[in-house]
């Protein structure tokens, strides 16, 4: 096992419990303040407390806050040596001294080298999210294309998550909508199916892809095996770099068959080498020397920072994108770089080379700590000139531009928000605005929703989606309840606000809600701030004006009587994208759980009835109602259902 999955999986929280079971806050004396908190002075006595008991050795420390927060995670080639920094706090920057002087408790893990340690350190910021470190605040996956190998026909899909399924990945690729251009292409070109295993053994006749030249249909056998590998082999040589060996190869059979006068395959033939020059046209900058790489450019302005990276696989540029890390505005751009790497590529596969626009500290560290996530030599290299250095130039202008666009919008943002509150009438500034809907189609299905706005924004990871449970009746929400529904949803989100942030600075309690409806939506909010003892949190009503007409919206206040707003005012505007934007996350997510319900099969409520047994008894009864009327002498004739398991479905069916 390599030290990065002892490292970074989750289970290493087991060797840190019991770590700090013998170091820890407990049995050492904790000095305070008057407030009962722990200030710079107790702060440093609980630091040195540790000092006597660490090792020279090298790990990982966490510092914790009375509550049990974590508020930095660090590496240390010497605990000792690094934790003891901490105790001299004159020396250290007002953001760390402020650290110091919050930390009521520490806990360690010892590891065997360093770079284990590193390894650790970014699972563990990815995890925790630490106030004081530099976050990389998002972290979504990226899409893959994946040509299986676990089919004599196989299947070619893009693919999001770990690579556990048997095949060959390409990728990654910047979104999704590059690896949906790059798919339909491939189907255009190489006539790849992108049906499920039960779609293709149940077709009898070709499907529409076929029909429109995206797929041969070997489902029906208009394609041998042995044609159908090579078109595979064909688009897998393509997907690693050698477009050009297969254009040429498909260009010499498309001008025999022209001179065979076979002129329906040699249109069929240029129309697949089209369709690779579209994937190319995507990706047109292409350098010479850059096969397998990818380029990570940073821009600093006003203590804030872009890191741009574009992802580089044979020879082909997939795509960029832009990412924001969370950090103090004293950090250098080689500690923020070195930071932002360790947390990019904890979960992901480092390509060959990493060019990069700063040396990052600690750079031959990160070089080993990759090398042990990749099996394989991994670079990181800053060019100083050539090709190379023009990629990261162009990378830097991407990040400048993005940075730009974004302090742009969050000023415009911040003007929005103070100008909400003025319109309100609220004392203090607003910070986070969290905006409430329901969904649902006659009570089934019911979702509520909540959506988050902030100085940056929509804060999209804040978004939270509610199964409504208590409103509903029979199996449906009461018929047109959205008081019920609005009830519950409130209920449960400021009970659990109140519960996991008593105190209030965690950052979980808005400033104001604004709940989708008049007069009686806003009376239920108030009603359930008044049971939990919410008096600090301003509330909103909007209320769609006369025949839903946008910009006639009517805003309601307790204790203060309906009012509108000018309709160009751009605050008005700001509440209508805010109320917009809770519709869409309700109405997808309603929309997600009612496909989810309309594809259940009564057969999943059988247990012992899995996948396989699912797909033999469909494809022999054609439906799931077909099967509830079966016999049980039918049942027991089909392929994998023993007599046991045939008289389980029978009496199912039979006792409904």
């Amino acid at each position: 096992m390599s030290a990065l999955s002892r490292w970074s999986r989750p289970q290493c929280y087991d060797g840190m419990t019991a770590m700090s079971s013998e170091i820890t806050s407990d049995n050492l004396e904790t000095p305070s303040d008057e407030d009962g908190r722990p200030g710079l002075r107790s702060g440093m006595s609980v630091i040195a407390g540790y000092l006597p008991r660490l090792g020279l050795g090298p790990g990982v420390y966490r510092m914790l806050n009375h509550r049990g927060d974590v508020l930095y995670v660090g590496k240390a080639r010497s605990l000792r040596k690094r934790v003891q920094t901490y105790a001299h706090p004159q020396r250290l920057p007002i953001r760390l001294q402020r650290m110091v002087a919050e930390t009521a408790s520490m806990e360690f893990v010892t590891t065997h080298t360093e770079v284990e340690a590193l390894l650790l350190e970014s699972n563990l910021i990815k995890q925790l999210r630490p106030r004081y470190n530099i976050l990389l605040r998002d972290d979504k996956s990226f899409p893959d294309i994946l040509i299986r190998g676990d089919h004599d026909y196989p299947q070619i899909v893009k693919h999001r998550g770990a690579r556990n399924r048997a095949g060959e990945y390409f990728g990654p690729y910047a979104s999704a909508g590059a690896v949906n251009r790059t798919l339909t292409a491939l189907q255009k070109a190489f006539l790849l199916r992108n049906c499920s295993d039960s779609i293709f053994s149940a077709r009898t006749r070709p499907c529409l892809q076929y029909q429109i030249k995206r797929c041969s249909a070997p489902c029906v056998g208009r394609i041998s095996e042995a044609d159908y590998a090579a078109s595979v082999a064909q688009a897998k040589s393509f997907l690693t770099g050698n477009s050009q060996a297969v254009q040429k190869d498909l260009a010499q059979n498309m001008e025999q068959a022209a001179e065979a006068l076979d002129f329906e395959r040699a249109a069929a033939l240029r129309d697949r080498i089209r369709a690779m020059a579209a994937v190319q046209t995507h990706q047109d900058i292409n350098v010479e020397g850059v096969s397998d790489a990818d380029v990570v450019a940073l821009h600093e302005t006003g203590g804030h920072t872009c890191v741009q990276v574009f992802f580089f696989r044979g020879g082909r540029n997939n795509g960029n994108r832009s990412y924001f890390p969370s950090h103090d505005r004293d950090q250098e751009p080689e500690a923020v770089l070195a930071a932002f790497l360790g947390q990019f590529y904890d979960n992901r596969i480092p390509p060959k080379e990493i060019l990069v626009s700063h040396d990052p500290n600690e750079a031959d560290l990160l070089m080993e700590a990759f090398q042990i996530r990749a099996e394989r030599r991994v670079q990181i290299l800053k060019p100083q000139r050539g090709p190379k250095r023009q990629l990261i130039c162009h990378a830097m202008d991407n990040a400048r531009e993005a940075l730009g666009r974004r302090l742009a919008e969050s000023a415009t943002q911040r003007k929005l928000l103070d100008g909400l509150g003025e319109k309100l009438g609220l004392d203090a500034r607003l910070e986070r605005v969290e905006v409430y809907d329901n969904s649902h189609t006659a009570g089934k299905n019911a979702i509520g929703a909540m959506i988050v706005a902030g100085p940056e924004g929509f804060m999209k990871n804040a978004y939270r989606k509610f199964n409504i449970k208590t409103a509903v009746a029979g199996g449906e929400a009461a018929a047109g309840d959205d008081y019920a529904m609005m009830r519950e949803v409130l209920t449960r989100r400021f009970t659990r606000a109140i519960k996991e942030d008593p105190d209030r600075d965690r950052g979980q309690w808005p400033d104001l809600v604004i709940v989708d409806g008049g007069k009686g939506q806003l009376s239920i909010a108030e009603d359930v701030f008044a049971e939990l003892g919410v008096d600090d949190v301003a509330l909103l009503g909007v209320a769609k004006g006369p025949e839903r007409e946008a910009g006639r919206e009517r805003l309601h206040q307790p204790g203060r009587e309906a009012f509108l707003l000018p309709p160009r005012d751009p605050v008005l505007y700001f509440i209508q994208r805010m109320r917009d934007e809770a519709h869409r996350f309700a109405i997808g997510t309603h929309r997600q759980k009612r496909a989810k319900d309309i594809g259940a099969s009564p057969l999943d409520e059988i247990s012992g009835i899995g996948a396989k047994r699912k797909k033999a008894l469909l494809l022999r009864f054609g439906s799931a109602r077909a099967v509830s009327r079966a016999g049980l002498k039918d049942l027991e004739a089909v392929e994998g259902i023993s007599s046991a398991v045939a008289k389980k479905i029978y009496d199912h069916f039979q006792e409904g």
